[in-house]
């Protein structure tokens, strides 16, 4: 139970994103270098649905054509949203996915 003032990670992450919606940028790109890592997904999916909170869920499930219940669901924990869904949600939170090479993965030297 949260003291009087306090206010938890998630609550202060969302309002970071609030104040400053270029830290989106960042956030999500930092989320998506540790995609690989034990917990990564589930950290991504929580990183968008910070930045989806931060710009108001059900505007974000409007722009993205979503019920807002089924992006609560495929932002949760366990959520697995489609390809499909992702980039609906970036799109919607005026989000872009980026692609580049991991580091010491040249294909061409393989």
């Amino acid at each position: 139970m949260n003291q009087r003032g306090s206010r938890s990670h998630d609550e202060t992450v969302v309002e970071l994103l609030r104040e400053d919606p270029h830290f989106a940028d960042e956030y999500l790109t930092e989320s998506l270098n540790a995609l690989d890592e034990p917990g990564g997904q589930e950290a991504f999916l929580q990183a968008l649905r910070h930045i989806a909170e931060a710009q108001g869920m059900a505007a974000v499930a409007q722009r993205a054509g979503l019920p807002r219940e089924s992006l609560y669901k495929s932002l949760s924990g366990k959520g697995n949203p489609t390809l499909k869904t992702l980039l609906a949600v970036l799109n919607a939170a005026g989000l872009r996915l980026a692609i580049t090479r991991a580091q010491g993965n040249d294909p061409a030297r393989a």
